[in-house]
């Protein structure tokens, strides 16, 4: 399971660190993808494929479906660690998140988000926390 908030910085070449603790979770082969809110997904295989499992169960009639399903597979990449721990963000998903200088890895139970510094600063919900558990409450989630 991934938690926890780092910070890091995108280097010259488009790579970033991932965290020591995050990286015999994630495995020496995982994928990177476009991910909600604008920021990315780093799933190891496995969550990846569980994902890719759930896509394909959807009805591709339906366009909201297609669009999901382009979202997150039409720009997943494979991921692989260097040897310093750093791993090239292909430059389409570096745009997408608006990834420049300052980063911030966040441990998100199966999977690690990537985020803009300026994007997780200005995403904060927790004002909101209350209206959202509410909503899932309704969902069946007890907190």
């Amino acid at each position: 399971m991934f938690m926890g908030e780092y910070s890091h910085s995108v280097d010259a070449k488009g790579r970033i660190i991932i965290p020591a603790k995050y990286r015999e979770e994630l495995g020496e082969k995982f994928v990177i993808t476009k991910g909600m809110d604008g920021c990315l997904f780093v799933l190891p295989e496995e969550a990846f494929r569980e994902l890719t499992d759930q896509l394909k169960a959807l009805p591709l009639s339906v366009k909201d479906s297609r669009t999901l399903v382009r979202h997150f597979s039409g720009a997943a990449a494979e991921g692989e660690l260097d040897k310093q721990g750093r791993v090239l963000v292909p430059a389409k998903l570096r745009e997408h998140a608006g990834l420049d200088k300052d980063v911030v890895l966040v441990g998100v139970l199966d999977k690690i988000e990537v985020w803009s510094r300026e994007r997780w600063e200005s995403a904060g919900d927790d004002a909101n926390m209350d209206v959202i558990e509410a909503h899932l409450s309704e969902l069946g989630l007890s907190i």
